[in-house]
């Protein structure tokens, strides 16, 4: 994808590496994120952030969550950084370069409060479906570096993406919640706070698909 403004959007990614808001070595943190941000406050992280209002926004709503965003597309963090910066965000959110399936390259076990899957692309032809986010290869990548009490939040406007997640988390012994085919028309609208995507779709009609999800342990098999 050419993103316009390359030249701008290097500044901007540079900038923010410098400025410690990019972290570009994340491995080098599994386990101990804590010493970055300096306290053992929560973590929450987006997984494809996209320009970066939705974890902006909660950085500087919740300054006693730690917030991390993952984004494949290096270019888009230096406007997430910006858009933190715009927003008023402190210390406790950063950002880096990475794709979902180095997840445990990134966290250790238990490491992580919640996952936050915002519209994620649905990648609708059925030999993509591994790539999905909801798959089981990616629940189980959530399973391990989650706290027990963890969770994944999920919105979509895609209605087929939903019902196959609605399905993956149930086969992989997820307990779900909040359930909604119409978030912003339910009891959940209240303190929502919206993507860039998500807002171009609600001005346009479009219902938002929402649910929550929580891994339950596994049961032995012999």
């Amino acid at each position: 994808m050419r993103i316009r403004g390359r030249d701008k959007f290097l500044r901007q990614y540079h900038t923010y590496i410098e400025q410690g808001r990019i972290i570009e070595d994340s491995p080098n943190y599994k386990g101990r994120w804590h010493e970055l941000f300096g306290n053992d406050n929560p973590i929450y992280i987006e997984i494809g952030t996209g320009r970066g209002q939705f974890i902006s926004q909660h950085a500087v709503q919740n300054p006693d969550i730690n917030y991390i965003g993952i984004e494949l597309e290096y270019l888009l963090l230096g406007r997430v950084g910006h858009k933190a910066e715009m927003a008023g965000a402190g210390k406790n959110l950063v950002v880096t370069p990475a794709d979902a399936t180095r997840l445990t390259d990134i966290f250790a076990p238990g490491e992580v409060s919640r996952i936050y899957l915002n519209f994620s692309d649905p990648w609708p032809k059925n030999r993509h479906t591994p790539r999905r986010l909801t798959h089981e290869g990616f629940l189980r990548l959530y399973r391990n570096v989650l706290k027990p009490d963890g969770a994944v939040h999920f919105k979509t406007d895609n209605r087929p993406l939903f019902e196959f997640s609605l399905n993956s988390f149930a086969d992989d012994d997820w307990k779900l919640s909040k359930i909604t085919l119409d978030l912003h028309n339910s009891q959940w609208a209240e303190g929502n706070i919206m993507t860039e995507y998500e807002q171009k779709f609600s001005e346009q009609g479009v219902p938002i698909n929402r649910l929550e999800a929580r891994p339950l342990p596994k049961l032995q098999t012999e």
